[in-house]
């Protein structure tokens, strides 16, 4: 019989032998809950169960159980919505709080449920004179990010260079004055990414950029380029003609967005036809290099995009095989490519139905899911079609994408003698098809699991033990990881505390980084309860 049969039949002994001695009926009461109190270790809430570990005599096992109905705000996973610098933002910010939802009968805000405010917006309306930056002075610009950071929101930015497409000019005047040399196109000025001109003030203003924004508690990622239409690095037009400035242009523009934004995610879009003077011709052409540029970009420290998910013709085969090579090496981030209100997406060649919006976000969805994307994105002027024809998608990714970490079994010991060093084992589960990147560099490795000692009256961390050993790149879906920790616990004072786990950033004082996927006692601080221990000498 185990020690938990032992202690409730000694309990029943305890009751009969006060029943037969006529003790009143207040102190069964007062030994009951003394009883319980003395046991209360022992037992878990209905989100955890506890049990003594075999292996290690002196622990409890407390089971776990994961929770993937929670909105989780952590980095680089998620939905991420899009501004328009074409909209002012109050009116958009009162779109994006008031959004009906059939489904549900009343309104949301959109920010309950995406975490990220994606810019995209021009050279121009960041930098519109030399040594005048946008986020400063531009009211609709300060709008939008002031917006962001009230609603719990991080920022992420592409500054796109190229104007065609575009109704105004999206390199500066001061630019072109200043002697850049460039194109016409449909009476829009654009610059050669080649010329030097061009390259001397836009590296000044990438490098003034990262001057505020390299801050990964504002920023959630930074798109690295920004050259070629629409800003997504293809259909370059050079100065010579041809393409033979390409790989100089790469290796400058990866440089400088790599070495100036060293704490936030950069990104570059992968497709087959990098940096190339070429749009997408068919799905079996693409440059020869395209393919080695993404992996030379990587080694400096890019992440992935790509802007045409749901698209078959633009993401392809090659696409599809490019990002299957990096799964849960680079986190990847898409971008749904059929906007439904201008584009024919029925002309798909996967035979999207001309009046189901909800076909569109599927084909987007699918897509994701099979790159094993981290983010998904809310566009302007798409949104709405999201969260009225598609909102089991929208809640789905919330559950299904990018990732979600929670600590199945803990096993721990409820005394600890300073004199000795215990052991502590855990294993960890991602219930997400993405995974949490802390391999890329501007993370390296920064989140780790720790335990903590709490006051047992105010819940305040005493003392924190970080498992440095823990890699949460690896936690991958399917897959559980185990870990075992002996932390040291010699300089902790004796008396009673409560442990806890939970996920911290080592760049921040180890405070809590990231949001666990669990049920249970989660403080407001992040810290998951777990069972009670005693420090003794």
């Amino acid at each position: 019989m185990n020690k938990e049969n032992n202690d409730i039949a000694l309990f029943k002994k305890t009751i009969s032998s006060m029943v037969v001695r006529k003790i009143s009926y207040y102190r069964v009461i007062v030994s009951l809950c003394l009883f319980m109190f003395l046991l209360s270790p022992v037992f878990g809430d209905e989100n955890s169960a506890v049990s003594f570990d075999k292996e290690l005599s002196e622990n409890n096992i407390v089971t776990i159980q994961p929770d993937s109905l929670r909105i989780l705000h952590n980095p680089l996973t998620g939905w991420v919505l899009y501004a328009s610098m074409g909209v002012d933002a109050a009116d958009f910010w009162a779109q994006y709080d008031h959004m009906y939802i059939p489904e549900l009968g009343h309104n949301v805000s959109v920010t309950d449920y995406a975490h990220t405010l994606y810019i995209r917006a021009s050279w121009t309306d960041f930098n519109p004179q030399e040594d005048v930056y946008g986020w400063k002075i531009d009211s609709n610009l300060r709008a939008y990010i002031e917006g962001a950071y009230q609603r719990n929101m991080r920022l992420a930015f592409r500054v796109a260079v190229d104007s065609r497409d575009k109704r105004t000019e999206f390199t500066p005047q001061f630019v072109k004055d200043a002697g850049a040399k460039g194109f016409m196109n449909k009476g829009k000025w654009s610059p050669y990414s080649d010329d030097s001109v061009f390259q001397k003030y836009y590296t000044k203003f990438v490098k003034a950029l990262a001057k505020d924004f390299n801050d990964p508690s504002k920023v959630e990622f930074i798109d690295g380029f920004g050259l070629g239409k629409w800003g997504e690095y293809h259909t370059m037009i050079y100065s010579t003609g041809d393409d033979t400035p390409k790989k100089a242009v790469f290796d400058w523009v990866t440089d400088i967005y790599s070495q100036a934004f060293d704490k936030v995610p950069v990104v570059i879009n992968y497709h087959r036809w990098i940096g190339a003077g070429k749009d997408w011709v068919d799905d079996e052409h693409f440059a020869a290099d395209s393919e080695e540029m993404l992996e030379e970009a990587i080694k400096k420290g890019y992440s992935l995009r790509h802007d045409a998910f749901g698209m078959t013709t633009y993401y392809g085969s090659w696409e599809r095989r490019f990002a299957k090579k990096y799964r849960n090496i680079c986190p990847i981030i898409m971008e749904g490519g059929w906007i439904v209100k201008s584009h024919s997406y029925w002309q798909d060649p996967r035979g999207y139905r001309k009046d189901s919006h909800e076909d569109v976000r599927r084909g987007e969805f699918d897509d994701s899911k099979e790159a094993h994307v981290n983010m998904m994105d809310f566009r302007f002027g798409d949104t709405e079609f999201w969260f009225k024809d598609a909102f089991d998608l929208v809640r789905r990714f919330l559950r299904e994408g990018g990732y979600r970490l929670y600590p199945s079994e803990i096993s721990l010991p409820l005394e600890v003698s300073k004199k000795t060093t215990p052991t502590i084992k855990h294993c960890w589960n991602n219930l997400g098809w993405g995974y949490c990147p802390t391999n890329i560099p501007q993370w390296n490795q920064k989140y780790k699991v720790a335990f903590a000692l709490l006051d047992s009256e105010t819940n305040e961390v005493r003392y924190t033990f970080v498992d440095t050993d823990t890699d949460l790149s690896k936690w991958i879906k399917g897959s559980p990881v185990e870990y075992v920790f002996e932390p040291d616990m010699s300089k902790v004072e004796t008396g009673t505390y409560v442990w806890a786990v939970g996920l911290v950033d080592r760049s921040n004082k180890d405070l809590i980084g990231l949001d666990i996927a669990a049920k249970g006692d989660i403080l407001d601080s992040g810290w998951l309860k777990l069972s009670k221990v005693s420090i003794k000498k």
